[in-house]
């Protein structure tokens, strides 16, 4: 019975790839006998797919879909025949590669290799830091598993080598991978390019390996799987060598990676595999029954836990009530009216005062989990007194991720993922381009991450163009579901927080070396993503806009054009997105269509900034790149000064 469950997933993966004429079958056959295995001893609950405690599975080999779409139309998650036949069709809850929140039971969005393995880091990071908070002797509340499947091509990916370097430095014993090891990619075999010891890389990580020579031996894997989750002490890595498409008359060939098989040769692997039912999608009712065999404990699983943390509840009341504070979705404080946290003094650098921000909130949140990749002193993202996670210590909420932004990006994606914790993550603006996949990810899948990106410019001075984010303010403002906030003051900062806070998306916090005034009208309308931070008498001769460091600038040159007769409005714009929120009537408010003299400051490059400027605007920006001098000078070499915006504003002004 079990060997013809393990058909059925590989016969009805292989013929949903055919309706659709697309897909990659190869994976999923090979596959099916370990996965399988692993399924059925996993605690979870399909009528909960929800359930806080369960065991986490993420396929990071996004490309072989159909593998768990057809565990979970099996295992009674509610994904229909006719959802399996659809796959990849318009609308369908079988898409490409799986997709969070879209599909019930899929616990991450996974398809960019590497990723969802990263991801899974994430998830047992979580998981490690909620017990250490949470579990008391007697009452392990949390208690579950993180499981990830991957294949040569996962392997083979930069993020996933960082994120395993990580976990094994982090011994973090309850996260499980199973590489499935079947030496093909599309190119052909994997020797013309992967070559090395997989088990002797990652037992120089720190991991525990196990090799299973033939991965058709479920006892084997049932074996490997047991003896993993018996080690605590370091995360398992199970290498299962299969033959890719195993079964057909393409098997362990390129051809069964990214293609559908045929119908002649899925007749073949039927023939093979004792498959008698002809008709696609035709599932014997025993194969049915022998599911629902091994899904009759899971509902059993929730209830022995529902009754635990009942018990936990009398037992620990305040621990168990901010248990439930911290699995909720809204903020637990007021901060729009929180007099102190709204209070600042002087001239700050914005990454400074982010880092005065974070420990106000860390007071007053507490669930906020995060950290920087080894530049935690230059983002001022330490949160004072509350500890290092770390393998002597997972209680620790100050995250050390080593110089890894890719793993760390996708680490706080598993974090956020998780449940029951607020996560953010730094380094320099300028490595955006290092982490963004994985905001993307953040993007697609509606994760709250915050992502705290200092040195935001030209300002980084002497380190010249390596160093100094250009292209990157629009590069994530075209990120659609991705909120970017650079600040101009201390206030703005606590805004930007707060909208990060608020919105189930990512947000960039573009964050300045160089110290900022503090301006007087600056604070809470900085929530709707532009607004009026100086208004002359009478009607403006021209709106002057700026983000961040450069809305200093606006100042200077309003002076200047006021000695020469002319008045400004300035507009403090630390989010396109934010503002683009805002009803029609708000923003005709503050960029209203008879004043068509505008000019837009940013030290990065103009692109994004012409909805604003319009057809008879200017936009004082960087075309190229940056250069290595003292920041001062860099500014004045570009023309961000007073006198220079004044004088384009005079231009414009005068047609």
């Amino acid at each position: 019975m079990e060997q013809q469950a393990i058909t059925a997933i590989r016969v009805l993966a292989a013929e949903a790839i055919q309706k659709a004429n697309s897909g990659h079958p190869g994976l999923v056959i090979g596959s099916a006998p370990a996965v399988y295995t692993l399924w059925k001893q996993m605690k979870h609950n399909p009528h909960n797919p929800a359930w806080t405690a369960r065991d986490r599975f993420v396929l990071s080999a996004g490309h072989a879909s159909m593998l768990e779409y057809s565990l979970l139309h099996f295992f009674g998650y509610g994904l229909t025949m006719d959802d399996i036949k659809n796959f990849r069709q318009w609308g369908s809850r079988t898409p490409g590669h799986p997709e969070y929140g879209h599909t019930a039971g899929v616990e991450a969005t996974t398809g960019p290799l590497g990723q969802g393995f990263a991801m899974a880091v994430g998830m047992a990071m979580a998981e490690a830091h909620m017990a250490a908070k949470y579990n008391r002797n007697g009452y392990k509340i949390v208690d579950n598993y993180t499981y990830t499947v991957l294949g040569d091509g996962c392997m083979m990916e930069g993020v996933a080598a960082e994120a395993a370097s990580m976990a094994g430095t982090m011994k973090l014993g309850k996260l499980i991978a199973l590489y499935d090891s079947n030496k093909i990619t599309i190119e052909g075999d994997t020797d013309i390019t992967f070559k090395e010891d997989v088990a002797g890389r990652f037992t120089a990580y720190g991991w525990h390996v196990q090799t299973v020579e033939d991965g058709e031996d479920t006892k084997a894997i049932e074996a490997a799987i047991k003896c993993a989750k018996e080690v605590l002490d370091k995360p398992s890595l199970i290498i299962y060598k299969t033959v890719i498409a195993r079964g057909t008359p393409v098997a362990g060939t390129a051809k069964a990676h990214g293609s559908p098989l045929g119908d002649e040769n899925i007749k073949k692997m039927k023939e093979t595999y004792g498959w008698a039912n002809d008709e696609a999608f035709d599932i014997p009712a025993e194969v049915y029954a022998h599911f629902e065999k091994l899904t009759a404990p899971c509902q059993g699983y929730e209830d022995e836990w529902n009754r635990l943390f009942e018990a936990y509840k009398n037992a620990y009341p305040e621990l168990a009530k901010q248990w439930e504070l911290d699995h909720k979705k809204e903020l637990p404080i007021d901060l729009l009216d929180d007099e102190d946290f709204w209070k600042f003094e002087g001239k700050t650098a914005s990454r400074a005062s982010s880092g005065e921000v974070l420990n106000r909130l860390a007071a007053r949140i507490e669930n906020l989990f995060g950290g920087s990749a080894d530049l935690a002193p230059s983002n001022c993202t330490y949160l004072k007194g509350k500890g290092d996670f770390s393998a002597d210590s997972y209680e620790g909420k100050n995250l050390h991720f080593g110089i890894r932004e890719f793993a760390m990006a996708a680490a706080c994606n598993g974090i956020a993922l998780y449940g029951g914790l607020r996560t953010f993550c730094a380094t320099f603006f300028v490595f955006a381009d290092y982490l963004k996949p994985a905001l993307r990810l953040s993007a697609l899948m509606n994760r709250q991450v915050i992502y705290v990106l200092t040195h935001d410019s030209i300002g980084v001075g002497e380190d010249g163009p390596t160093h100094q984010p250009i292209e990157q303010l629009a590069m994530l403002r075209a990120t659609p579901n991705c909120l970017t906030f650079r600040p101009a003051d201390a206030r703005e900062v606590a805004a930007g927080y707060i909208a990060a806070l608020t919105h189930d998306c990512p947000t960039v916090l573009a964050l300045s070396r160089q110290n900022l005034p503090l301006y007087d009208k600056s604070g809470k309308d900085a929530l709707k993503g532009a607004y009026i931070l100086r208004e002359p008498k009478g009607t403006p001769d021209v709106i002057l806009m700026a983000s961040g460091s450069e809305v200093e600038c606006l100042f200077k040159a309003a002076d200047v054009l006021s000695v020469q007769g002319f008045t400004a409005r300035i507009v403090s714009v630390p989010s396109f997105e934010l503002f683009e929120e805002q009803s029609e009537e708000y923003k005709k408010s503050v960029f209203p269509d008879s004043i068509r003299a505008r000019v837009a400051v940013e030290a990065a490059a103009p692109f994004g900034w012409h909805k604003y400027v319009g057809l008879d605007g200017a936009i004082v920006g960087i075309e190229g790149f940056g250069a290595s001098a003292p920041a001062n000078r860099i500014f004045e070499e570009y023309g961000f000064t007073g006198e220079n915006i004044a004088k384009v504003a005079l231009k414009v002004i005068k047609g």
